[in-house]
């Protein structure tokens, strides 16, 4: 879950942007590392809270025990909308992206037709034929890890020496923190999905240790996978060649092995969407299950039993029917710019429950470290955050839309439990 949710369309879409924007490639990479630190220690907290709350539910089930019921509405809210609606979109688009790029496709295929078609089939295979999905999912995520291994090995193997391409800097780029800051904001939406086990916490064997390591190994895994590819993607080929496009990494492949390993490239990370598409279908519809049994979103959307397993198929099909919504009508770079700033801040907040949530068999000196662990990640994702929307404000704009209606609905639906 942790691994299929994080390598998504992120890591294949963004460096592009990032290039074009920081210029340098050193500070490419850089924003890469930091990204990484970032999410470890974000993955470290959310590992506290899990054994805190050990049920499913994620930034809504800790924000509405821990501080709030409406704040944790509004982060149940912001899940629907952009934690997994508009990833999911994100992940579609980007599969369509790779898989049937401009050059091939034919006039009668509109562009999103091949996104919607891949989420209403997973759809139907977590809420209808629920072990048939689940092992589909877990086989494309085996797949996928061993093609991005062969694909980093042989592009190391392959780079020519002394190519003007492995060279580091281009131009004495003057540095913007706000670039940087915009840059780390959408890294962060390809980390995000490091706290993908608490959303089914509940069924999970020990959940209290097996969530926390899945989360730390599966994080740091994908953070060194991370450096490794995007190392192939801002040197595989020229700064012109790669600046702004939004398959950097299928251009990369051209440039390093040719038309054959451009073509594998792509199909590499077809496989890898569809894993992240997958797997937040099977996450997201969890979140609004576990709001349905709180009273605090329509009872349409319980779990039913089945397979011994919780299966909110009601949930599962809102999830496909706004997710291909917003591919319809959405772009890869405006989602990225919306997705990266409304989740750092939803994420921020939940780990801040860190500071007033201590067990007590924790002694001084873990309470410390943990809470440093989490300071570090909240006032990093607040800080890049805030110097971002400096940068764009318009990322303001989807933000307040998603808060506004989130309070909208939340009293809505207080209105209609006191008329019950």
């Amino acid at each position: 879950m942790v691994v299929a949710n994080m390598i998504g369309a992120g890591v294949f879409t963004t460096s592009g942007y990032s290039l074009a924007d920081l210029v340098d490639r050193r500070y490419v990479m850089l924003a890469w590392g930091i990204g990484g630190l970032i999410a470890i220690c974000g993955a470290v907290s959310y590992g506290q809270l899990a054994q805190r709350i050990s049920e499913s539910g994620g930034e809504y089930l800790f924000l509405s025990r821990l501080l709030h019921p409406a704040v944790g509405f509004i982060a149940g809210w912001v899940s629907l909308l952009a934690g997994f609606t508009g990833a999911i979109a994100f992940a579609a688009s980007a599969f369509e992206t790779y898989a049937v790029p401009e050059s091939v496709r034919p006039d009668w295929l509109k562009p999103g037709i091949v996104g919607i078609a891949a989420i209403v089939v997973f759809g139907v295979l977590h809420s209808v034929v629920l072990k048939t999905g689940l092992w589909t999912q877990n086989l494309i995520v085996i797949v996928k890890l061993v093609f991005l291994s062969a694909f980093v090995a042989f592009a190391f193997l392959h780079f020519p020496s002394g190519w003007d391409g492995m060279q580091v800097q281009v131009d004495a780029a003057d540095f913007s923190i706000y670039a940087l800051a915009a840059t780390l904001v959408w890294i962060s939406l390809s980390f995000s999905g490091f706290n993908a086990a608490v959303y089914v916490t509940g069924e999970v064997n020990n959940p209290k240790q097996n969530v926390p390591r899945a989360m730390l190994l599966g994080t740091t895994t994908v953070t060194l996978i991370y450096l490794a590819l995007n190392f192939i993607f801002v040197m595989g080929a020229t700064p012109e060649e790669i600046s702004g496009a939004p398959d950097v990494a299928a251009v990369a492949a051209q440039a390093i092995g040719g038309n054959f390993l451009s073509v594998w490239v792509r199909i590499i990370i077809s496989i890898a969407m569809l894993s992240s598409v997958s797997s937040m279908i099977i996450a997201g519809p969890r979140v609004y299950a576990k709001m349905a049994s709180d009273g605090v979103f329509p009872k349409l959307f319980y779990a039913t039993e089945r397979d011994q397993m919780s299966v909110p198929a009601t949930a599962i099909w809102l999830q496909v029917i706004l997710a291909s919504i917003v591919v319809h009508f959405s772009t890869i770079r405006s989602l990225l710019d919306y997705l990266g700033f409304t989740l750092s801040v939803s994420a921020a907040l939940t780990v801040a429950c860190v500071f007033w949530s201590r067990r007590a068999e924790d002694n001084r000196l873990t309470r410390v470290i943990y809470g440093v662990i989490a300071a570090l990640y909240v006032f990093a994702t607040i800080g890049l955050a805030v110097l971002s929307v400096i940068g764009r404000p318009q990322q303001w704009v989807g933000f307040v839309i998603t808060i506004v209606s989130g309070l909208f609905v939340y009293f809505l639906m207080a209105r209609f439990r006191r008329a019950d």
